[in-house]
């Protein structure tokens, strides 16, 4: 704790939630034990950001490409996000979070996405942090469609009118900051097609713990790697003092 910096604070965190499946499995149990153990993970880590005044924490919770896992998985993985999103609504609620989303939920089972709208209109008017939750979402897809609705939307546009400002409004996170600082557990050293748009200054800390056992400690731990960094968006040390 002593090695924290309380001014720098990253406003917005990102994490790549990893490992549970492995994890379950060296305690001998299946998948679905651990992707229910990183709710706890999910917890400890909310609270801990609020306490430290990160504005913004966005969760990697379910892919596009997550599709393909074995059904029963998949249901599993659904059924776990409505008790999950359920049970913490009243506490998320009364702790000022709000809750969003990014990805497509049209695309999630009817319940599911019942749950999760009932949850965001619910917490709307929350001025404490957001909590970002990735769902069906895919980087790729993201920045596509942001390319179809601007010419949808701009049907004369020209090549010169297309720039990095325009894109960055048609993404799902047009009313967010780009994160400071992206977190990925369990030892992979990959991004997995998450945020490739705004993610281009971003800090990585990569942590071998898995998600099920990351906790305060490894959150503060990865905030104070961040601090080390010298981030200098393409300037020379001397020009950034």
């Amino acid at each position: 704790m002593s090695a924290l910096d309380y001014n720098n604070i990253p406003s917005h965190i990102a994490i790549i939630m990893d490992g549970n499946g492995r994890w379950a499995k060296e305690q001998g149990k299946d998948r679905l034990f651990g992707h229910a153990s990183g709710v706890e993970a999910v917890r400890d880590t909310l609270k801990t950001a609020k306490e430290f005044g990160v504005k913004f924490l966005t969760l990697y919770a379910f892919s596009t490409e997550n599709w393909s896992r074995p059904q029963k998985e998949i249901d599993g993985l659904m059924n776990l996000l409505i008790d999950a999103i359920t049970s913490e609504l009243d506490s998320l609620d009364n702790n000022g979070v709000r809750l969003m989303t990014i990805g497509d939920i049209n695309g999630l089972p009817e319940n599911c996405k019942h749950s999760i709208e009932k949850a965001i209109e619910k917490t709307k008017n929350n001025t404490g942090i957001t909590l970002v939750l990735a769902i069906n979402y895919s980087a790729r897809i993201e920045i596509a469609r942001a390319f179809h609705f601007i010419l949808l939307n701009k049907k004369n546009i020209s090549t010169a009118q297309i720039t990095p400002e325009l894109i960055a409004n048609y993404l799902y996170t047009n009313a967010i900051p780009d994160p400071e600082l992206l977190i990925r557990t369990s030892g992979e050293n990959r991004v997995s097609n998450f945020m490739l748009w705004q993610i281009a200054y971003t800090e990585f800390h990569f942590t071998n713990i898995y998600w099920p056992e990351f906790r305060r400690e490894h959150l503060l731990a990865a905030i104070i790697d961040y601090q080390k960094r010298e981030r200098r968006f393409g300037k020379t040390s001397e020009q950034i003092v």
